[in-house]
């Protein structure tokens, strides 16, 4: 508590800034922000909490810290504060059509649009996260990350080169576009591999003068020989050698090996395997899993799962591998994340409801929730039909970081945003209750530190 306390003293001479009419513009650069209760999502539920937001970053957070005078204090006792939405999987800003089936290298940051309208209307729902994937199919490309308000693309820019969509169909031409990409993959390993063995075969063959002059070593003298300090008038002393800056500038030096490039169609496939890039399965059956796993072979690359929820479903088929006497692993036993609507699906050949959001996370897959429709009237019920999941048996924090860390995570900018916490992105949404109650409302909307939506005062 001391600690805080000085802390917020040691700062607290920074002061507000700016003001406006624009509630952006008189948001205070330093602001303590005190709630009834913080949804951290990393960290769980904090009391009485206090937030304190500098230069657009969480700088520090807990339960019931002290405020030195003299810091401007946004005092909403009745509210819930929350990170902001983090919807991962959406076209939303977006209108250009899909192209070919093969075209990973397209990147859907090239599509963005900062005076789309849509952008500003998804913060006003709480989304302050987007991540834009490309249309098209079989694979059409690579998901971006982006704010949702900037004067430019660059400014909007989280990341990019996110995850790489894949669609995958039980058909054998599905399946082959996956497996020629690999093809191709191995095709420029091949190539790599013979010039690195050409380049090795050239440094062998090409002696530099330094190392002929060392093969002309002095015979040793007897022990009883003074020493001696001549040397050659073009080859300067051992210690001088050892200091001579080239040298040790060698030492520090890669060998000069450059690889080729690979074809721009290729190089997301030998990323993939590098691990540098994450592929997003798109599939729409329990057969269709199954049709990408013989399609991956032995490949070890990382992936994820989109998988859109219907009515009657077959996913629980390949829900845990035990169950149903699979001969591979189930999407539990992988681990992986499953970006799906929140929506209660039945129990075929019956009207019982079937909560397989619940089902795939205690099998031990990671959630990641998007909108029941990539549409702007429902990304603003969003929370209410992920509240509909807890209400029939979802877990209620897996529900809350099914839609911010998550979600994050799967982006690859879980270090900025998707919970509160010290050193993060100040995206914040303020209710007036639980964000899971229908009657709660969403006051104000926090993005990187400002007040873009809802007429707040400090």
């Amino acid at each position: 508590m001391m600690l805080a306390n000085l802390f917020f003293m040691l700062i607290g001479a920074s002061g507000p800034t700016g003001a406006t009419g624009d509630t952006r513009a008189a948001t205070p650069s330093l602001l303590a922000i005190r709630v009834g209760k913080a949804e951290t999502i990393a960290k769980g539920t904090l009391e009485n909490a206090v937030i304190l937001v500098e230069g657009g970053k969480i700088v520090a957070i807990g339960e019931d810290l002290p405020i030195e005078r003299g810091i401007p204090i946004l005092d909403r006792p009745a509210w819930v504060v929350m990170p902001g939405l983090v919807h991962a999987y959406s076209r939303l800003g977006c209108d250009s059509e899909g192209g070919e089936d093969m075209s990973p290298e397209v990147r859907a940051f090239a599509e963005v649009y900062p005076k789309a309208e849509e952008f500003e209307k998804v913060v006003e729902y709480g989304v302050t996260t987007l991540g834009l994937y490309p249309a098209g199919n079989g694979i059409p490309g690579q998901a971006c990350a982006i704010r949702p308000l900037g004067a430019t693309r660059e400014e909007m820019l989280l990341a990019d080169g996110c995850y790489l969509k894949i669609i995958v169909r039980a058909t054998a031409s599905s399946k082959k576009l996956l497996k020629d990409g690999f093809k191709k993959a191995d095709e420029y390993a091949e190539k790599e591999k013979k010039a690195r063995e050409k380049f090795d075969k050239d440094q062998k063959g090409a002696k530099k003068p330094e190392e002929k002059k060392e093969e002309k070593k002095e015979e040793p003298k007897s022990a009883e020989a003074p020493p001696s300090f001549s040397v050659p008038q073009d080859e300067p002393p051992a210690a001088a050698q050892d200091s001579k800056p080239d040298e040790k500038k060698d030492e520090k030096k890669p060998d000069g090996y450059v690889p080729p490039e690979p074809e721009a169609k290729v190089k997301p496939f030998v990323d993939m395997r590098a691990g540098k890039l994450r592929a997003l399965v798109s599939i729409g059956s329990a057969a269709e899993y199954l049709h990408f796993l013989d399609a991956l072979g032995k490949e070890t690359i990382s992936w994820d799962l989109r998988v859109p929820i219907q009515r009657e479903s077959d996913l629980f088929y390949v829900i845990d591998k035990a169950t149903y006497e699979l001969e591979v692993d189930g999407i539990g036993e992988k681990k992986c994340r499953v970006v799906l609507e929140p929506v209660l699906s039945v129990v075929p050949g019956t009207m019982r409801n079937r909560n397989l959001p619940a089902e795939l996370s205690r099998a031990g897959a990671k959630l990641v929730f998007v909108p029941r429709n990539d549409t702007l009237p429902d990304v603003k019920v969003w929370l209410m039909n992920v509240a509909e999941l807890v209400a029939n048996g979802l877990d209620r924090a897996t529900a809350l970081r099914a839609v911010t860390l998550e979600p994050a995570s799967l982006l690859g900018v879980e270090a900025r945003v998707g919970s509160l916490e010290k050193g993060k992105d100040a995206n914040l949404l303020f209710y007036s209750g639980d964000p899971l109650e229908a009657t709660s409302k969403l006051e104000a909307v926090m993005l990187d530190g400002r007040i873009v939506h809802g007429e707040v005062n400090p």
